[in-house]
């Protein structure tokens, strides 16, 4: 149950937006014990903040299921291109996209160089995220208010809507929510507010695109070890991250990609649209 007991992390912090190799301890997110088993053959998949973290364990899994993979990301150019070297270790091909997703025309990029690159496009997954921790409203700029949501909320929806057109019948859409936007944060408070946007987009997004085929599901993580936190909270925070949940302790990534595949799978999931799964680590929320 807690293949990581005695590793919670030491405080630390990192420049943003952080990378893997700073890390103590150091994440599981190369999927080295996943066996494919051709889930995704033939298809390929668009991994929006996929150098590293979940993002990472996402790309290796899909990979190791057949696909070819195009990573888009900020500017973590070592992290990029270890995750590459790990999807191309599988004999699949790896696009690596730099750039900002939350400038809107950015999107619409690193779609059509998925599509020229790589001949077609059959999975989205929007992953990116930023966040910073406040003590109260009163602190939050409408700039950084702003450029929350650029980031967490208007690239899923710019980088779906440039996908769309290659999307067909049996393709998947799936976003990373958060169980801050299922419960909220004080502290995070523009954080939360982009992760119930996107668990929302989620639900009305499976609606209109039901009929064309197209499954779009969520992953709403509680905490996980990436270096996200690192480089965006404070050292006291980051100190035994994740013992707060029911379990003990953070995720590793290698721990959600596998719902990813679930999702990116038809042959798993057919039948599931419009689905938030929440692996939290035992927390439960009502309603």
């Amino acid at each position: 149950m807690n293949p990581n007991a005695g590793d919670a992390p030491p405080p630390q912090q990192q420049d943003p937006p952080g990378g893997t190799g700073g890390l103590d301890p150091q994440p599981r997110d190369e999927m080295r014990g996943w066996v494919g088993r051709d889930l995704l053959a033939g298809k390929a998949a668009l991994v929006t903040g996929g150098d590293s973290g979940i993002g990472r364990a996402v790309c290796v899994a899909f990979a190791k299921e057949g696909a070819d993979v195009a990573l888009a990301y900020l500017s973590e150019d070592g992290d990029a291109e270890h995750t590459a070297s790990l999807v191309r270790e599988q004999g699949r091909r790896c696009l690596t996209l730099r750039g900002d997703l939350g400038e809107a025309g950015h999107c619409a990029d690193v779609v059509d160089r998925t599509v020229r690159e790589l001949g077609r496009l059959d999975v989205v997954v929007n992953n990116i995220a930023t966040q910073k921790p406040y003590d109260g409203l009163g602190e939050i700029t409408d700039e950084q208010w702003l450029r929350t949501f650029d980031v967490n909320v208007h690239s899923f929806f710019r980088v779906t809507r440039a996908a769309l057109p290659h999307l067909g019948n049996g393709s998947a859409v799936i976003n990373t929510g958060s169980v801050n936007g299922l419960r909220g944060n004080k502290s995070l408070l523009d954080y939360a507010a982009t992760k119930g946007a996107v668990q929302s987009l989620t639900y009305s997004l499976a609606q209109s695109l039901i009929g064309r085929g197209i499954r779009v599901n969520c992953v709403a993580p509680g905490p996980v070890w990436t270096p996200l936190i690192p480089a965006t909270m404070p050292e006291g925070k980051v100190e035994g991250f994740g013992e707060q949940a029911p379990i003990g302790r953070a995720a590793d990534p290698d721990e959600l990609a596998p719902s990813y595949v679930f999702f990116a799978a038809e042959r798993l999931s057919s039948y599931y649209t419009g689905e938030v799964l929440a692996p939290t680590g035992g927390e439960t929320m009502p309603g």
